[in-house]
């Protein structure tokens, strides 16, 4: 299990404590907005079980980060293998999902910013990716932020969702371990 800290934050493997919350936070339809559907208790402890599996296979996957001041679950931010076919597959991702509590406090950047130097320092590898449905702006800026560039040609529909999905045309964005910086 990995277990990184940042200035404001605690990113660590998945405890019994964080199922309410975590399934608080995929019941919010503006959490959400961005995937198919809210997800239920039992879906989202299911997704709990799989991301300690992918953890226990390779090593690293969405964890959950909290607040050092508080204790309290702010969402996760991880590491994860794409798992589907794509012409940027095989690659690994950055990505985050928040309550909406903790909007616009920089924990997104930060946390993802802990994960980027995780990938590049301690697994050494290449490039990260991450992406979301070409409307998701505020996943997009914290894209940017973290010094991600749209990838202009990467744009995809996603495997997962009907081709006339309103949410199935993804941007792509990447960040190699030659550009990346902490600060």
């Amino acid at each position: 299990m990995i277990r990184l800290e940042t200035e404001r934050l605690i990113l660590r493997g998945w405890e019994e404590r964080d199922i309410a919350p975590f399934a608080a936070m995929n019941a919010d339809a503006r959490v959400m907005e961005y995937f198919p559907s809210v997800l239920t208790l039992e879906e989202s402890g299911v997704s709990v079980e799989r991301a300690q599996e992918r953890v226990a296979q390779v090593g690293f996957h969405f964890q959950p980060i909290e607040e050092k001041t508080s204790g309290r679950f702010a969402g996760f931010v991880g590491l994860t293998q794409v798992a589907f076919d794509a012409p940027f597959a095989p690659a690994v991702e950055v990505g985050w999902r928040l309550p909406m509590a903790c909007w616009g406090k920089g924990y997104a950047s930060e946390a993802a910013v802990a994960w980027l130097d995780y990938a590049f320092g301690t697994l050494g590898l290449e490039e990260v990716v991450s992406f979301t449905a070409e409307a998701n702006q505020r996943s997009r800026a914290v894209m940017s932020r973290i010094g991600m560039t749209q990838d202009t040609d990467g744009s995809f529909l996603h495997p997962a969702l009907a081709a006339d999905h309103p949410l199935a045309l993804h941007v792509l964005y990447r960040i190699s371990q030659s550009t990346f910086t902490t600060t």
